[in-house]
């Protein structure tokens, strides 16, 4: 069995060797249309999309002006895709659509500039301006092709990188509120109500203003109290207007009626 499994062994080396030996062959070729066929086999054969690329780089200066330019684009492009070099891919298809505007290809090739962006953007905990860019571009190409085959994976791209946007929107207020800055939070939080008015993180946004004002009027000196217990109110009948079944309704309404006694009580004071 050893003996069996080193002859196996040997031959699976062979062949990777003569694989390597004959790429590297076909890398030195001065004859463009052999990496040019090569290529094409390696990409729509074998799948070897990091082979396949290198050929097609090394052509495109080329083939650029001929009728091979317009597929060796637009198949390097995929193959940095599908070798998940999103960023670079994009890149590639932005080059391909401005190249050859009329080709048939173009509207996927500006499909696809989008859908590389939105693949490269990061989890909703970093830092989301890849995430804004191809929300836009994939915006861009529905304006510019509202029938196209792929608006509805366009759609789906907006839809899901909005709710990444939303998520790392709420978690950046919602930090203030967790460091106890609740005049930051306050700031950030209405913010995010503005940007996200349909948001499903909105009715705990809306409980958090409330929380981080009445948190802010019990640890401020006392000239500035009463106008911040006043804010508590506001936002609390704010609140109870739009969540009038609210989960955090109980909560809420502890601080309004402690935030009408402590008005009260400084209205007495003053009198």
């Amino acid at each position: 069995m050893q003996r069996v499994s080193s002859i196996l062994s040997l031959a699976l080396i062979l062949i990777v060797a003569a694989s390597c030996s004959k790429f590297r062959r076909i890398e030195k070729s001065a004859d463009w249309r052999v990496k040019y066929d090569a290529a094409l086999n390696y990409y729509n054969n074998k799948k070897d999309y990091y082979k396949a690329s290198v050929l097609f780089e090394q052509i495109i200066p080329i083939v650029r002006g001929l009728p091979e330019g317009e597929k060796v684009q637009f198949y390097l492009a995929y193959c940095q895709f599908y070798d998940k070099l999103y960023l670079l891919a994009s890149e590639q298809f932005k080059t391909f659509y401005e190249t050859y505007g009329r080709s048939a290809m173009a509207e996927e090739a500006r499909y696809m500039y989008a859908y590389s962006l939105y693949e490269s953007s990061p989890n909703a905990n970093l830092d989301q301006s890849s995430s804004k860019d191809a929300m836009a571009a994939m915006q861009l190409f529905l304006n510019r092709y509202p029938q196209s085959s792929f608006r509805d994976k366009a759609i789906e791209v907006i839809v899901a990188t909005q709710e990444k946007l939303e998520k790392k929107g709420f978690e950046n207020a919602y930090q203030y509120y967790r460091m106890r800055s609740y005049k930051a939070a306050i700031v950030a939080l209405t913010n995010f109500k503005d940007n996200f008015p349909d948001s499903k993180y909105l009715e705990r946004t809306y409980y958090l203003v409330i929380s981080s004002e009445y948190r802010l009027a019990e640890q401020s000196i006392y000239s500035k109290q009463l106008d911040r217990y006043k804010g508590v109110v506001d936002h609390y009948k704010e609140f109870v207007d739009r969540f009038p079944t609210s989960t955090y309704l109980e909560d809420a309404e502890k601080m309004y009626g402690d935030s009408l006694a402590k008005i009260s009580k400084s209205k007495n004071n003053n009198l």
